[in-house]
């Protein structure tokens, strides 16, 4: 069983003072029309930290005619290319000077390391503002071989007013996996951050002014998903709407498209992403590599490996490694520079994962490590791993969304292709090998949007990533994101008494 740090921990970081709780709406903070406000919950104890304006309809309204206004008349989409990665490059040093505040509300608010969060979540947002400001000047379009006395070419457009519906797990990440690319575009947006995590995306809102980006070209409507959310997803003046969380609500999404405007979407969806590892791994290396697949961010993340098959020869070696490997994950306070799980994100989290857990014993699951909670406060729960799984199971079929792995094995090759690919979602899949016949082979078959070949949750900005079936369509990251915020516009013109086409 992994060890819980003290949640009063010797810690000498002190969390800041809270700034923004209000909506950002036309370059101003203001309540929410309504007045209302709602509660934001700090996982490690489940108190109360701050409440925060609660935005519906009238408050999405407000701010999409904030951005339609911005893009119809502003400069923000006149401007050059260059102008506007200045800008964006200016918010990128604005984010570096603020990493400790903003990693500190991402502790706070979602139960992030708060050291993970100084040293890699906030300055790859950083980092992400700087790729994105540097192909805001590079967005072309194509002179056409037309077949006949016409010439053709294309211009790339932005899109117009996006709206982006942040997820809870990565709030600062997905705020600009999102905002950045369609700013770089000429794109203007209303941000709807998760209810559970709104308040590093209103400390962004504040810099982005500070930044000189024109009023309007950022929104952030604090709020629910069935209002806030639901009013972006069918506003008829919302041009193209971006998503990353559930299935389930992905369908709602689409839907609400379809029955409004028609209007664009991108998907980023549920995962039930493998490993598999095969009897070549080093198996030392290997376990590493499958607790850090569904343990890092307390298992908070979509392309999670928590089903992890291995080949016979080495499995029941695996499995011992993995076990004693497991203790070294530490469950504790997010400030605590000794954990490596916070909690998790809030209460219905926590019962759902606790739900499947029990869900897995009662279907015949063996607990090899984990299963209950970690501490007497908060929302913490122990590295869990089953083994004796059987694919059928809820365990092993349903995204958990927690520290909770599947342990499997299998015998060949085919059988471990068979078995990546015995899942509705597509978004991930990691390969443990030193053959490169078998990765070749095995990357290519499996029907997901990304594969790691020994190696896992290897992110970067200039590689795209996205789902295959149901987890979802359209990329994040690299040109593929930039290119979602345009248009393709094709202008074609006679030519007369040319002596070529």
């Amino acid at each position: 069983m992994a060890s819980h740090s003290n949640e009063n921990s010797d810690s000498p970081f002190k969390v800041p003072t809270i700034k923004f709780t209000k909506l950002f709406i036309n370059g101003e903070f203001v309540d929410a029309v309504s007045g209302k406000t709602f509660e934001t919950i700090d996982p490690r104890t489940g108190e109360v930290i701050t409440r925060v304006a609660e935005g519906d309809k009238e408050d999405v309204d407000l701010a999409v005619k904030a951005a339609r206004r911005a893009f119809d008349e502003g400069p923000w989409p006149r401007m050059s290319g260059a102008a506007r990665g200045s800008i964006m490059l200016k918010y990128a040093d604005l984010i570096n000077e603020h990493i400790e505040d903003l990693a500190a509300l991402d502790a706070l608010d979602a139960g992030k390391l708060f050291n993970w969060g100084k040293a890699v979540d906030i300055p790859n947002v950083a980092n992400l503002l700087r790729y994105y400001a540097g192909a805001a000047d590079k967005i072309h379009g194509e002179v056409l071989k037309m077949s006949r006395e016409l010439h053709g070419y294309t211009l790339r457009e932005p899109i117009g007013v996006v709206g982006n519906i942040i997820p809870w797990n990565f709030p600062s990440t997905m705020f600009f996996m999102m905002s950045a690319p369609a700013l770089a575009a000429g794109c203007t947006m209303i941000v709807k951050p998760a209810e559970q995590t709104p308040l590093s995306a209103l400390f962004y809102a504040d810099l982005a002014k500070q930044a000189g980006l024109p009023d309007g070209v950022i929104n952030v409507v604090t709020g629910y998903g069935p209002t806030a959310g639901a009013a972006i997803a069918s506003h008829m003046d919302v041009d193209k709407v971006c998503f990353t969380g559930s299935t389930e609500v992905g369908r709602k999404i689409m839907q609400a498209a379809a029955t409004s405007n028609l209007k664009q979407i991108s998907l980023e969806l549920g995962g039930k992403s493998p490993l598999l590892i095969f009897d070549d791994a080093d198996v030392d290396k290997a376990a590493d590599l499958a607790l850090l697949g569904i343990l890092y961010n307390k298992g908070e993340i979509c392309v999670a490996s928590s089903r992890v098959f291995v080949q016979e020869g080495i499995f029941d070696e695996f499995e011992k490694k993995l076990k004693e490997k497991a203790k070294d994950w530490v469950v504790g306070d997010p400030f605590d520079p000794r954990s490596r799980l916070g909690p998790q994100v809030d209460k219905r989290q926590f019962d759902k994962i606790l739900s499947y857990i029990e869900h897995g014993k009662r279907e015949g699951a063996s607990l090899l490590t984990g299963g209950k909670p970690a501490g007497n406060k908060g929302y913490f729960i122990e590295p869990t791993v089953f083994t004796d799984v059987k694919e059928n199971m809820k365990i092993a079929t349903d995204e958990i969304f927690g520290p909770v792995m599947s342990l499997m094995k299998f015998k060949t090759i085919d059988e471990a292709i068979t078995k990546a690919n015995n899942t509705k979602y597509g978004l991930a899949a990691g390969i443990v090998t030193k053959n490169i016949d078998i990765a070749n082979t095995v990357s290519r078959s499996i029907r997901a949007g990304t594969i790691w070949i020994n190696c896992y949750f290897a992110f970067d900005c200039d590689c795209s990533y996205g789902g295959y079936k149901m987890s979802g369509f359209g990329r994040h990251l690299g040109l593929e994101a930039l290119h979602k915020f345009l248009q393709v516009k094709s202008i074609v013109t006679p030519i007369y008494n040319s002596p070529w086409l």
